[in-house]
C-alpha cells in the first residue's frame, strides 16, 4: 500500500519522530498543500496535515531559544499532533512559510509549569484556612 501524499511541491524532507501514544520513527515532508508524517517501518501509520486545518503550531523553547526539543500542530478538529526532528529551527521556519506567524507560540517552560504548581498549592492552603 502506498500513500498519496498531499503535496504536489515538497520543500523539506527530513527525518523526525512523531510522539503518537507510542513514538513512531519516519519523515516530516513540508510542502505546498500540507504537513506530512511518513512512518519507516509501517506504511499505514502516517500522519496528513493540510495547511487550512493548522490552528497553531506550537513550540517547546528552552535555554532561550538556543534548543527546541519538539514542536507540536493543534489541528481545527483533529486535535495536537507532537513532533521532534533534526534541524527544528530549518523545519519552523519551513512551516512558517504557510502558517501565519502569529499562530505560532512557544509552549510554557518547565519552570512556568513549576510556578504554576507552587502558586495554586499555596492558594489552596489559603482558602482552606478562611
Amino acid at each position: 500500500m502506498v500513500v498519496q501524499s498531499l503535496n504536489t511541491k515538497v520543500d523539506m524532507k527530513i527525518d523526525a519522530t512523531a510522539f503518537t501514544g507510542l513514538t513512531d520513527y519516519g519523515e516530516i515532508m513540508i510542502g505546498d498543500k500540507g504537513f506530512e508524517f511518513y512512518n519507516s517501518r509501517d506504511a499505514r501509520k502516517f500522519i496528513q496535515i493540510p495547511w487550512e486545518e493548522v490552528d497553531q503550531v506550537i513550540v517547546s523553547v528552552m535555554l532561550k531559544g538556543k534548543w527546541i526539543p519538539r514542536y507540536a500542530i493543534k489541528t481545527k478538529r483533529n486535535g495536537t499532533f507532537t513532533f521532534a526532528s533534526k534541524r527544528p529551527k530549518e523545519v519552523l521556519r519551513a512551516v512558517r512559510v504557510y502558517v501565519d506567524p502569529a499562530n505560532m507560540v512557544s509552549s510554557i517552560s518547565f519552570m512556568d509549569v513549576m510556578k504554576h504548581s507552587f502558586k495554586s498549592i499555596f492558594t489552596r492552603k489559603k482558602k482552606k484556612k478562611k
